[in-house]
């Protein structure tokens, strides 16, 4: 049966059968077959045997990391249809024209080079925090165990198992405890495989339960799966509402560009029968302007700042977008266990049960501890309070304790599926025992009276464990079933210090928090509840949860804290959120959350947590801290604010450039600027004010339809300011005549176009702050500076002439700017801000 591999978008991609995938004598070469140590070798490969695979280059040199390096980022940002054009444009103007008429060019340099440098410097920290979030495998050489980089491994290589560990190459199973993989990101199946030895395990899977150690039999590019992990963490320009939008944008702006420029040229050059440098240069100075060259740049930029911004709050964003995405996020599932809480707990208090004795509940309690080499929290707090090689009342043996003397026979790892871990003993006197650690209400019936004293703890927001007496072996299948209740262990979870201000943030931004976990429900609702969580007193046990997807999601919206949650219930809970159009970011860190965070919008994980979640999430936050999520949303809604303002001054300059081009064919007249006209204009009402207004600080939550937002005030706009300057254009021709008339025109139609221009700038700066008042201010001073300053005028070719028709020229300006007052806010009415 042919397996399909998920690719990282969630699609089925053909792969080769198992059979073929997993070859225990595979050979990259040839000509050096390779022997793998067989399972009974449990020293892994020598010194020398790495050494001899790696000079074959039998190594998995596949990158764990894959940005584009700084050719791709040279070209990406230089070879663009756009600069194409200009490119052209400007090497016609630099023959048939002065050099101020060619500034157009220079400008579009600038910005390339702007590009290429943030994206350079983005890449530099997305790769050096790579590193701190990369996977480190553990392998066995000569014996000893050791974390390596997953690139240094080499065929042949005995890898080692736990909780939580990604598969990083393909291989087969040497030693197996209780070893269960979750194959579920290659094969879409959810349920883990249990391995034994001589079975094969696949790269991209990972372990949920157990331990174990497998031999690398196919590593790099030959490994299935591999380029799985590689796509997971590669720096993506993923799709984004943005930068779909933006794409939508300029594909119609060149459509209305193309047909306008050439009617353009054959006005100018063919029907006027100017002077040819001249009518080139204004037929130039008509095309350059309808193109919105900067608005791809400033959507790069403003998105590699935001990067930079978060890698220096140790907070990895895997998919660039994402920053877009969790901006956008209407409701947060949190895992309660390393997201609400600290790795960390502690035993508070141990209650025996049914006349048990405390001094034989310690001592199972202490040997329970020896039965996983990797405990999860609440073992290793039973193991911090009960240490081994101590005796019943606490001493060392060497103090006058007594010694323990129980083996462990068998062992059955924690798992969340079943809520519960195992262990068998071989007792002192020589007594068989079977334990079973985990869940009281899995492991007790219904009406367990018990169940009374346990709720109450739960409602102090305390963490109950049942230990109980196995009837049977621990893989019996009425194992749980027949346990007899021991004792209680209590613990107390640790509260992260700054999850109560998060879930804060989240509620004061309308963004609805539900909190999802494996533990008793009312526990969990009693921790939220201590964190100020809105509605934890709505809490549901996800055993009662309907499976009904949209009973589910009535569920979802009604409730706020849900336990008892299984994986793939968690998975159902994200799609049945998002099947009522909500947006979903799901934050985790144990292989539990998998596979919701793989189907949530946006995947959130921890940096301490498992590396199967790191490489399926698309945020990771290396310092563990919950605290990064509001950095991040304000991070996005920067983005989004800003490049809807800065797209609206580039498009309203489209729109105007592509009108009064229209105009001018209809008309029969010059085209009126220069490209240095268009290029002063640009450059202070939209080139300069829109790169500060892109980084500048903007907490506006994010709006859909951002094609429609701009394009709505954009159009109007743009309208508004063609209309304005050409009404300008025409009185200013009969106005004046004789030899300079048509510089003098030219000069009063910038005057009104600049006017117009501010005062769509102003618009957009709204809501205004000292700074932003101040960079208006500045923009008008430039120009003014310009006007009076008499070598900037030749250099500009803008002289005002008289008094009448540069007051007329002002009037005209005041008129469109206040139809813009009441254009803009009859949209903002009609169609919402």
């Amino acid at each position: 049966m042919t397996q399909r591999a998920l690719d990282s978008s969630g699609e089925q991609t053909p792969g080769p059968s198992r059979p073929a995938m997993i070859d225990a004598g595979a050979e990259l070469d040839p000509a050096h077959p390779v022997e793998p140590p067989p399972p009974g070798r449990p020293d892994g490969l020598s010194t020398a045997e790495v050494a001899e695979r790696v000079a074959r280059g039998e190594v998995n040199d596949v990158p764990v990391r894959s940005s584009r390096s700084v050719t791709e980022i040279v070209r990406a940002n230089v070879l663009t249809r756009f600069n194409l054009i200009i490119g052209v444009l400007w090497v016609i103007m630099l023959f048939v024209a002065p050099i101020q008429d060619s500034l157009f060019g220079f400008v579009i340099v600038a910005n390339t080079g702007i590009g290429i440098i943030q994206e350079w410097r983005a890449k530099k920290t997305l790769d050096s925090l790579a590193v701190i979030g990369e996977a480190k495998p553990t392998v066995r050489r000569d014996g000893v165990a050791a974390e390596i980089s997953t690139s240094e491994i080499v065929l042949g290589d005995l890898v080692e198992l736990g909780p939580g560990d990604k598969v990083v190459v393909d291989g087969t199973v040497a030693e197996a405890d209780s070893l269960e993989i979750d194959e579920s990101l290659l094969t879409g199946e959810a349920d883990p495989v249990i391995k034994r030895a001589g079975d094969p395990v696949m790269s991209g899977s990972f372990v949920v339960a157990g331990g174990g150690a497998f031999t690398a039999t196919k590593v790099g590019r030959e490994a299935y799966a591999a380029q799985l992990a590689e796509e997971a963490s590669r720096f993506t320009l993923v799709h984004s509402e943005l930068r779909s939008g933006i794409s939508t944008i300029l594909k119609y702006v060149t459509w209305m560009m193309v047909p306008t420029a050439i009617g353009l040229i054959i006005s100018q050059l063919v029907v006027k029968d100017n002077n040819f440098k001249d009518s080139v240069a204004r037929t130039v100075g008509g095309i350059v302007p309808m193109i919105p060259e900067g608005l791809v740049l400033l959507t790069s930029v403003a998105f590699a700042i935001g990067v930079v911004r978060l890698g220096r709050k140790q907070c990895l964003v895997q998919e660039l977008p994402a920053i877009e995405g969790l901006a956008r996020v209407d409701v947060v599932c949190l895992d309660k266990t390393g997201t609400l809480t600290e790795g960390g707990m502690d035993v508070t208090e141990v209650r025996p049960l049914n006349g048990s004795d405390e001094a034989y509940v310690t001592r199972v309690l202490r040997s329970f501890g020896s039965s996983d080499p990797r405990p999860n929290a609440s073992l290793q707090a039973i193991i911090d309070a009960y240490p081994a090689g101590r005796g019943d009342d606490g001493a060392h043996p060497a103090d006058g304790g007594e010694a323990e003397s129980w083996t462990v026979t068998d062992a059955m790892p924690f798992s969340s599926a079943r809520k519960y871990s195992g262990a068998a003993f071989a007792e002192a006197d020589g007594t068989a025992s079977a334990w079973l650690l985990g869940a009281p209400d899995v492991l007790l019936s219904e009406g367990d009276a018990t169940l009374t004293e346990i709720e109450h703890l739960n409602e102090q927001g305390l963490r109950v464990l049942l230990l109980a007496r196995a009837e049977g072996e621990l893989n019996a299948p009425g194992a749980a079933a027949g346990a007899a209740p021991t004792a209680l262990v209590v613990l107390e979870q640790r509260l992260r210090p700054d999850a109560a201000d998060t879930l804060a943030y989240f509620a004061d931004q309308n963004v609805a928090t539900k909190v999802i976990s494996g533990d008793n429900a009312v526990s969990v609702g009693a921790v939220a509840g201590k964190l100020g969580l809105a509605g934890a007193e709505n809490t549901l046990d996800a055993r009662r949860l309907p499976t009904d997807p949209d009973e589910m999601a009535t569920a979802m919206e009604q409730n706020a804290v849900f336990g008892r949650v299984t994986p793939q219930q968690k998975r159902d809970m994200v799609a049945a959120l998002q099947s009522r159009g909500h947006t979903v970011a799901m934050t985790g860190d144990g292989v539990n959350d998998v596979l919701a965070l793989k189907d949530a919008d946006i995947g959130v994980s921890m940096g301490s947590g498992s590396e199967a979640t790191r490489a399926v999430a698309q945020i990771v936050l290396l310092n563990n801290s919950f605290a990064t999520l509001p950095s991040v949303v304000a991070e996005g809604r920067r983005v989004i604010g800003n490049i809807t303002r800065v797209a609206t001054l580039f498009l309203t300059k489209t729109v105007y450039s592509v009108l009064l081009a229209i105009l001018v064919v209809c008309t029969q007249v010059e085209y009126p600027f220069l490209p240095r006209h268009l290029t002063l204009l640009a450059t202070l009402t939209i080139g300069v004010p829109a790169f500060f207004l892109a980084l500048a600080p903007n907490k506006e939550r994010a709006q859909p339809h951002f094609v429609r937002r701009v394009m709505r005030y954009a159009i109007p706009s743009g309208v508004i300011a063609a209309a304005a300057t050409f009404t300008t254009y025409l009185v200013a021709r009969h106005h004046y005549s004789g030899e300079g008339a048509l510089a003098a025109e030219t000069s009063a139609a910038t005057l009104t176009l600049f006017l117009v221009a501010m005062w769509v700038l102003a618009i957009i700066a709204r809501p205004y702050t000292w700074w932003r008042i101040g960079l208006v201010a500045a923009m008008g001073l430039g120009f003014l500076i310009v006007l009076v300053v008499p070598w900037l005028q030749d250099f500009f070719a803008l002289k005002l002439v008289g008094t009448t028709m540069p007051w007329a020229a002002v009037g005209i300006a005041v008129a469109a700017a206040a139809l813009l007052e009441f254009v803009w806010r009859w949209v903002g009415r009609r169609f919402g801000a």
